[in-house]
């Protein structure tokens, strides 16, 4: 059981993005936070700043020197110096889902999950509920460009958490809106069948309150699904009539989305969207559908969206130089990256388009090479890293690299690029200007824009 505030809560990898989030939602109610990582980041910087005690590097003095009173590990913990030293000592150690319920106790809950867009998604909701004034508190996937932080406190009622699927850390929740963007199978190394993933989702569905509602993507044959077995009440949105939120008269021009709202009582309102592609405006559809389901005027709401600045590491827009604009995604998996390309295509139709990506993790990019081969037809030139390991060993997955996946790609200009520099290198020696670069990574290798974009103001 999470120990009150003002207790001491000690992270293991605070600097990723589900922990510090949960990290800064404590520090902002009162607990004493402490935590290390690997390397210090911006998120760790910014909880230095507020307070908590960060350390750089695994080690068991961590613990020992100032024992707290429980340790929250992120799923990514293997073999750590810190959680031994707990563990000796009788201090209990706790995964996010293992705490996520008691930290949100008493509270509204709005879960967004999928197996892409729950960020974006999410964040529309956050932004939508603040416009509206009923002061959210929030965890979320990447940094809200309008609060400049991934999670935060809230003074109001509800609050509006990222449902990560990983580790079931979403079953930790009760939520009373589950808004679920997707259901496509994802993460081989935990869920080994899809059937194992949709499974998942529906015991998480199955935990929303009594009275509460389920919130499911019609144009998502997993999502579709989930809503239509769901023992309670269920809403679906999309372009089909047969949904119950329904979007309309869908035109994207000059950078922007426009799209009309119909809710399902009959009434409508019209949405601009900054961010670009279909994908997103249905990812504004059902966080239209989720804030008000959460107590935001439908009006307002829509209003609201026209000011949504997007969250950070999704599409995000890191500027232009010499004629290349370049682009920052998290991407990860083909759904999404078939999304983003496409949206670039919508966004920037007249430039030469680039793909650069790292895949991330050998077990997702064995078990959808064939996918993948077919997301990246937007693209008119394609790169490829060196794969991303995360928690995996590449001994264990003899003959998957990134070498042999861009061999495999469907695609007429896919080449390997073994180092980040030759990434860079490649682009900006190419003649063809204007040109979109985008790039995808869930690992390290977003840093390929800004050594891009350095090179290019050169």
């Amino acid at each position: 059981m999470l120990p009150p505030a003002p207790a001491h809560v000690h992270f293991v990898g605070i600097g990723g993005v589900g922990l510090s989030a949960i990290a800064r939602v404590m520090l902002e109610r009162g607990w004493r936070i402490s935590g290390s990582d690997r390397a210090l980041n911006r998120y760790t910087d910014a909880l230095a700043r507020d307070g908590a005690r960060i350390h750089a590097g695994h080690a068991a003095a961590h613990v020992l020197t100032d024992p707290p009173d429980a340790v929250i590990i992120s799923s990514a913990i293997r073999g750590n110096p810190e959680v031994d030293a707990a563990v000796a000592q009788g201090i209990p150690v706790y995964k996010r889902m293992d705490v996520i319920g008691a930290l949100l106790a008493g509270q509204f809950v709005v879960a967004v999950a999928g197996s892409h867009g729950k960020t974006t998604t999410s964040a529309m909701v956050t932004h939508v509920l603040q416009a509206a004034g009923l002061q959210p508190g929030y965890i979320v996937g990447g940094t809200l460009a309008t609060t400049g932080a991934n999670g935060g406190g809230g003074a109001g009622q509800v609050f509006v958490i990222e449902a990560d699927e990983y580790d079931h850390m979403f079953l930790g929740l009760n939520p009373d809106v589950a808004l679920v963007t997707n259901v496509e199978w994802d993460h081989p190394d935990f869920f080994l069948t899809p059937e194992a993933f949709q499974s998942a989702f529906t015991q998480f569905a199955a935990r929303i309150t009594p009275g509460g509602a389920l919130i499911a993507c019609a144009e998502d044959p997993g999502a579709a699904a989930l809503a239509a077995a769901h023992a309670g009440r269920a809403l679906t949105y999309g372009a089909t009539d047969r949904a119950a939120w329904r979007l309309s008269d869908l035109h994207q021009a000059g950078g922007e989305t426009r799209f009309t709202a119909h809710a399902p009582d009959g009434a409508s309102a019209d949405v601009v969207l900054a961010v670009p592609g279909r994908v997103n405006a249905l990812n504004a559809l059902g966080a239209l559908a989720a804030a008000v389901q959460a107590g935001a005027p439908l009006e307002q709401a829509a209003q609201a969206l026209a000011s949504f600045a997007g969250v950070g590491r999704r599409f995000d827009v890191l500027g232009e130089a010499a004629g290349v604009v370049v682009i920052d995604d998290y991407a990860h998996n083909p759904a999404k990256i078939r999304a983003v390309l496409e949206a670039a295509r919508s966004r920037y139709p007249d430039r030469d388009l680039w793909a650069v990506w790292q895949p991330h993790t050998f077990s997702r990019t064995r078990a959808f090479l064939h996918a993948y081969a077919q997301a990246f037809s937007a693209a008119d030139h394609v790169l490829v890293t060196e794969i991303y390991p995360a928690r995996e060993q590449a001994s264990a997955f003899p003959g998957v690299d990134g070498a042999s996946t861009a061999a495999a790609l469907h695609h007429p200009d896919a080449h390997f690029v073994a180092q980040f520099s030759e990434a860079v290198a490649r682009i900006t020696a190419h003649p063809a200007r204007p040109a979109a670069v985008v790039v995808m990574s869930a690992g390290d290798a977003d840093q390929i824009g800004r050594l891009l974009l350095a090179r290019l103001q050169e």
